[in-house]
């Protein structure tokens, strides 16, 4: 059972993601950096988001006192619900801390092209509003943190374009049918600055397609 003082953290870590969420996304659908001008990131850093305006759907990740002993990460689901984006799951992580800088591939601190992180998902609040009595048929949301080499240029998430950023750590959102013990994850494929591409990774893999190849001698 929590303590009192952990339900104070978390009760306060959740009027701040009230505050600070609904603006990320807006920043980010106007192709703003996704760290707020007022926010110091000593305070909190917003790590990276993504949008799929089509779904409906955002992810965002944070860390709470960044490079202090008691780092926190919090990534954050949030979907489009009627005219607001309401936060509709995540995780968090008490041992989680900025990402490193954005190394080469098969360099210290980046095996692969891409690599994945933690992951969050949940079945979609907004359907589940919308169609109440049918909450069995509801897409899955998910999310994957992801550590991407100093090669990409961008990646390819399904039939999505997402530009990669100046640091290695990034966040990717998607919606499929639930499966019933969650969703399936798009095929996502690195591509570099010629238009190549670099490596893929599947909805089942856990190592992308450079690595196994090197794995095997290729």
């Amino acid at each position: 059972m929590a303590s009192s003082a952990e339900l104070r953290r978390l009760r306060r870590i959740h009027r701040w993601m009230e505050i600070i969420l609904p603006g990320v996304i807006r920043r980010i659908i106007n192709g703003r950096a996704p760290q707020p001008g007022w926010l110091p990131r000593r305070q909190l850093t917003v790590v990276s988001g993504d949008v799929d305006l089509d779904e409906g759907i955002g992810a965002v990740w944070l860390v709470w006192r960044p490079r202090a002993a008691k780092a926190e990460t919090h990534t954050a689901l949030m979907e489009l619900c009627g005219e607001e984006w309401q936060c509709t799951g995540g995780g968090s992580s008490s041992d989680g801390d900025l990402p490193a800088g954005r190394p080469a591939a098969a360099q210290p601190g980046q095996v692969g092209m891409i690599e994945l992180g933690g992951g969050a998902g949940g079945l979609s609040r907004a359907y589940r509003l919308r169609h109440p009595h049918s909450i069995g048929t509801a897409p899955w949301i998910g999310s994957n943190e992801l550590q991407v080499a100093a090669e990409v240029d961008h990646l390819l998430l399904g039939e999505r374009r997402i530009e990669v950023p100046g640091n290695s750590g990034l966040i990717v959102v998607w919606k499929s049918p639930s499966t019933g013990r969650g969703g399936i994850r798009p095929l996502i494929v690195a591509v570099g600055r010629d238009g190549s591409e670099l490596s893929r990774i599947g909805p089942q893999d856990s190592m992308d397609s450079y690595t196994w190849a090197k794995l095997s001698g290729q």
